[in-house]
């Protein structure tokens, strides 16, 4: 343990870890409490994840119902499965009565379905039991699949005294208050209750006096890339979540929406790098190939393609074969152009800062991308030159070609991101082995087009 004033942080080390499992083997059951008493669940996580599955189940069994469903939470998904596998539908059912809602689900939607029916029915609470089958209802990508039924409501003709009692009441339910929502009779949300207001307002005030009737919501069936983008846009920690008739159904809290930013941005990155399914690093050679034969093949027709392309021109080149030296520069700067300006666009599309005008931002990449083509060009026709001995004209000819090749990739990059995002594809996709691969293989096309015309071959 490492004490400063600030915080105390634990290491889990090797020495630790191997200590758990001497105490495990050793059903040493006082010091294994002992030991993890002061450990955060996550660390007892981390620790779970380094040991045996076999010991890592004894440890959730010995632990209180409370601290395992929150040590369960923070495991690997896989070695979660593994451990709900060797529970039974009771203590699963126990844990599960530890949960938020939201939690709760998440966990039960990693079962069969006769299994989490079977859970369901051992669920002591019949209200977090019924609450978990409502939610269970929505999809994962939706507002609905990441709210908590967990919240804390009062009723706009309740009296400051008696919205205070049961706010009480409602508050052991709940983790952590971070909003206080007003809603009238048919349980509509109306507005929002500030902590100060209700301090200082008369006992015998009514709700409705001291409201606040502007409120942020999302609907249960909002895009959860949405709500992530509106509780960044207005730094919320928390949002309520209504139906089309704006009945208040729950809340989303950010660190749902932190999990939904990583996981974007995991699958965009898989997806940049030519991987299409979302896998792991321990995942069987069989999935990770699946994942990514597919972006491999792309490239490797694409390699061929400019290989026909140099071979159509080759024999005619003559005196001018110098040119083949320079291919590489021609596509890795078309590769490297094209990648950046996806990433940009795809960036600026994930968090809703791009030019709606297409001609817009077209005609900047166009200009960036000339710019950026006249240094670049005039860099290599100083170095092909001086420090090659390349002819004059061949030199003008290979910085001619960068300039063509790195408008032609900053346009590609900003027009096919843009043009999948309106058909409602991920534009994540198109950086990546896919621009590289097509600003490759038209990049190799328009560098032998402009020598050809330049050099007369």
């Amino acid at each position: 343990v490492e004490e400063n004033e600030d915080n105390i942080q634990f290491k889990i080390s090797d020495e630790l870890i191997e200590n758990v499992e001497q105490l495990i083997e050793s059903k040493d059951d006082a010091n294994i409490l002992e030991l993890l008493s002061d450990y955060h669940h996550a660390d007892i996580a981390e620790i779970l994840e380094e040991t045996d599955i076999n010991h890592a189940t004894y440890v959730i069994k010995l632990l209180d119902s409370e601290k395992t469903s929150e040590v369960l939470m923070e495991l690997d998904e896989d070695t979660r499965e593994k451990i709900l596998d060797t529970l039974s539908a009771k203590e699963i059912a126990e844990e599960i009565d530890e949960l938020d809602t939201d939690d709760a689900v998440d966990m039960i939607s990693e079962l069969s379905d006769d299994r989490q029916q079977l859970v369901i029915d051992h669920i002591e609470d019949q209200e977090h039991a019924q609450h978990i089958k409502d939610l269970l209802r929505y999809d994962d990508n939706v507002a609905g699949g990441l709210m908590a039924k967990e919240l804390v409501k009062v009723n706009e003709n309740w009296t400051v005294t008696q919205c205070v009692k049961e706010m009480r009441a409602q508050a052991e339910e709940v983790t952590r208050v971070h909003s206080i929502y007003v809603v009238d009779d048919n349980q509509k949300l109306i507005g929002r209750l500030s902590l100060k207001d209700l301090l200082i307002a008369s006992p015998r005030a009514h709700i409705s006096d001291v409201y606040i009737p502007k409120v942020d919501y999302v609907y249960v069936t909002e895009d959860v890339e949405e709500v992530a983008n509106i509780m960044q846009k207005y730094d919320l920690e928390a949002i309520p979540v209504v139906d089309k008739n704006f009945i208040l159904l729950g809340r989303i809290t950010i660190d749902d929406i932190v999990d939904v930013i990583r996981e974007e941005a995991e699958k965009d990155y898989q997806l940049a790098a030519g991987i299409t399914r979302d896998v792991e690093a321990d995942d069987s050679i069989w999935k990770l190939t699946k994942a990514r034969l597919p972006w491999l093949l792309i490239g490797m027709f694409g390699g061929l393609g400019a290989a026909s392309i140099i071979n159509s021109f080759s024999g005619a080149m003559g005196d001018y074969i110098i040119l083949l030296s320079f291919v590489p520069l021609i596509q890795a700067t078309a590769g490297n152009v094209g990648v950046q300006s996806s990433a940009i666009v795809v960036q600026g599309l994930a968090n809703n800062t791009m030019d709606s005008s297409l001609v817009r931002q077209l005609f900047k990449e166009f200009t960036l991308g000339l710019v950026n083509g006249l240094a670049i060009a005039l860099i290599a026709l100083c170095v092909t030159h001086f420090a090659f001995g390349t002819p004059y004209t061949v030199s003008i000819t290979i910085g001619l070609a960068l300039i063509a090749v790195i408008v032609m990739a900053a346009l590609i990059g900003t027009f096919i991101p843009i043009i999948l995002d309106k058909r409602g594809i991920d534009p994540a996709v198109a950086t990546g082995p896919f621009i590289t691969t097509s600003n490759d293989v038209f990049g190799i096309l328009i560098y032998f087009l402009i020598a050809k015309a330049m050099l007369g071959f």
